[in-house]
């Protein structure tokens, strides 16, 4: 099918657990003709969950997409895992769409992962649509529902449909006033979002005073609408029950008519060079190429695949793509538009448009890719992703296999911005970091299946971290001698603590050339060693400025091995001095859980040092509470919560901040430490 960057319409599906988003994306390609029958997540044949470990835990881990092609309508959609253990993959495809539509339960109503994707999506100027799913399950309330959700977002959460006939049909209330739904007539919401579509626009409103509704164009009441998208003044809610099939045709009407397309969307935050300053890039078919990688697979069949929006030109196939800065072109030898799992080979992809391709090594998350070097230096803004808190050492079961689990592990961090692998040279260990206990386990499921390596684990490593609460001064003095040439540096500097947050700065006050300017790198070396193996229990530094002040050298014997040595060792002098203290990951936990449980998880969060910020009510006798919790008290809390729950228990977490831990926690982390000797 041939169509233009106006028939685009790229839509992702996000939200919590169990509101039916899967369900949702294969009830719109049937409707939109792209499956002649739809698969459910309970048989394990639908389209966007066709990873093995996908189908037999019934929930998706990772994003899918696939499209929809019907007159006037060209729509990339996106499926995303509810579960906030895989939230890397749901914000990673953010950027590759204008409209995010957030799926809501409407047996579950609001919860953790509605808000976040909610405050994801406005943090990157993407137009935000609720979609309540379910609305044909017994006993939901969909006035009350509704009323939470403006409750919730605000008044400019208004209806474009409602659900009628206990849910088996929706009627129009944004094109009409007449009809009459399950919350009584029509007129009264169409009078909502009519009066706050037209208020956006002057000449939209002045039609409106003038002449009335009806003196308004179609073509005016889109762009007021799409404008009310895109400045965050508007959050319309559409009603469907993606099971039983009502409300699919009317949503994909909707969009065709109402979603911005890539020409209208708020422009990408696409920065150049190291000062990030900010550029456009045009929807113009006959532009050079700039395409943005948001998501690689490494499929066993096809190799290392790129999954990109073209933001800007016409990609064809056999074209010429620079990745990033590199001076090499790549060649495009095929182009595909995705499918769940089936790649569709394409000849071009044009502006706004999502395509793959495969087999290009230098791939990877985030990548530019552009036909001229005149797009060199350019990036998106980054994504501020979750921070993965949560660690297990691993190694290999076998001996021999350790280049193929880091060859493995290299591929999985490809796919998941939210999973990283690090190797810390103080403890020799591979140490890999997800958002969950679940996450890591499902990567190391992932692992073993499709690639075949089996690891040992260690017991989960707490990302605590190191710093200083006063100033103090330090001083060393590296000499040695072994006959010959020696070595000779001597460092006096002193050290302060910054906000936390601050990170690490690095001050030079030497006067007089006492430490020559060539060796001062050497000096920042030195205590940036010990900010990456830590001082008093070795987990890394932050929040420090450093200033160095004095020092002595030695025309002969100074050398850059000396004044290492030296900065070093007098930074560690003043850490001793300045009162260090270890600091332990806080996180912000949402429990959500029957109201009869309230009691048992509320005394269970205590014990665990918990600060708890506040309880709801929710519909269906359920309670959510909101606490702040050391990370390191959470081990185990899954099967904890499960227990005090009868299993209806669930929670999701999110990085708060840092603190201290208590005095009895750091004597013991301290007494643990065993840093390695060095000599003098």
């Amino acid at each position: 099918m041939s169509y233009s960057t106006a028939h685009i319409r790229n839509v992702a599906l996000a939200g919590h657990p169990s509101a039916g988003k899967t369900t949702l994306f294969e009830a719109l390609l049937l409707a939109g003709g792209a499956l002649q029958t739809a698969g459910t997540v309970e048989r394990g044949n639908t389209v966007s969950d066709f990873d093995p470990i996908e189908k037999a835990r019934g929930h998706s881990i990772d994003a899918a997409l696939a499209s929809v092609d019907r007159a006037g309508l060209h729509l990339n959609l996106i499926d995303t895992p509810g579960y906030p253990d895989f939230r890397g993959p749901a914000l990673g495809v953010l950027d590759a769409v204008e409209t995010v539509v957030v799926v809501v339960g409407a047996d579950t109503g609001i919860a953790h992962g509605t808000r976040r994707m909610l405050d994801y999506a406005r943090s990157r100027d993407l137009s935000c649509v609720i979609v309540v799913n379910k609305i044909d399950h017994a006993g939901h309330d969909a006035g009350a529902l509704l009323d939470a959700l403006r409750a919730e977002f605000g008044n400019h959460v208004l209806p474009l449909n409602l659900p009628a006939d206990g849910g088996t049909r929706v009627v129009d209330c944004f094109g009409s006033s007449n009809g009459s739904s399950d919350l009584g007539p029509c007129a009264e919401w169409h009078q909502k979002i009519i009066d706050q579509v037209v208020e956006i626009n002057e000449t939209v409103m002045d039609h409106f005073l003038d002449q009335g509704e009806n003196g308004l164009s179609a073509t005016e009441l889109h762009d007021a609408f799409e404008q009310c998208l895109r400045e965050g003044h508007l959050i319309p809610v559409c009603f469907t029950s993606a099971r039983s099939g009502t409300g699919i045709k009317e949503f994909l009407d909707i969009a065709e008519a109402l979603f911005p397309h890539p020409g209208e969307a708020n422009p990408p935050p696409f920065r150049k060079g190291a000062e990030a300053h900010p550029i456009v890039a045009v929807p113009d078919p006959d532009m050079h190429v700039i395409a943005d990688v948001f998501k690689v697979v490494n499929d066993p069949f096809v190799g290392k695949l790129g999954i990109f929006r073209v933001y800007q030109g016409t990609l064809k196939k056999d074209a010429q793509l620079f990745v990033d800065d590199g001076k090499k072109p790549f060649k495009v030898a095929h182009l595909f538009k995705l499918k769940g799992k089936e790649h569709v080979e394409i000849a071009q992809a044009i502006p706004g448009d999502i395509a793959a391709v495969a087999k290009v090594d230098e791939l990877h998350f985030d990548a530019v890719l552009h036909d001229s070097h005149d797009e060199d230096h350019i990036h998106l803004a980054p994504m501020q992703f979750p921070k993965p808190m949560f660690g297990l050492a691993v190694e290999p079961a076998s001996k021999g296999q350790e280049q193929k689990l880091a060859t493995a592990l290299a591929k999985l961090a490809e796919e998941d911005p939210a999973f990283v692998v690090e190797h810390n040279a103080e403890t020799n260990e591979t140490v890999i970091h997800g958002l969950s206990d679940l996450h890591l386990r499902v990567m190391l499921q992932r692992l073993k299946e499709r690639y075949a390596v089996e690891v040992d684990t260690h017991p989960p490593r707490i990302a605590y971290r190191e710093t200083i609460s006063t100033r103090a001064e330090g001083h060393h003095r590296h000499k040695k001698q072994t006959g010959g040439a020696g070595q000779f540096g001597e460092v006096s500097l002193r050290i302060e603590p910054l906000p936390r947050g601050g990170g690490f700065e690095f001050v030079d006050e030497v006067k007089g050339g006492t430490i020559p300017g060539q060796f001062l790198p050497a000096v920042e070396k030195g205590v940036r060693q010990v900010l990456a193996s830590g001082a008093v229990a070795g987990y890394p530094l932050q929040d420090i400025r450093v200033i160095v002040h004095d020092g002595k050298h030695h025309a002969v014997d100074s050398k850059e091995v000396a004044f290492i040595a030296a900065g070093k060792r007098a930074f560690l002098d003043a850490i001793a001095k300045a009162q260090p203290q270890v600091l332990e990951p806080i996180v912000a936990l949402e429990v959500s859980a029957p109201e009869q449980h309230m009691g048992d998880v509320s005394g269970g969060l205590s014990a665990k040092r918990a600060r708890i910020s506040g309880t709801d009510s929710l519909r269906g006798g359920e309670i959510v509470i909101r606490a702040q919790v050391p990370l390191s008290e959470l081990e185990g809390y899954a099967a904890e919560l499960k227990s005090a729950t009868a299993g209806r228990g669930r929670y999701a977490l999110d990085f708060s901040h840092y603190e201290p831990v208590p005095a009895q926690v750091q004597k013991k982390l301290v007494e643990q430490y065993k840093p390695h000797p060095e000599d003098d």
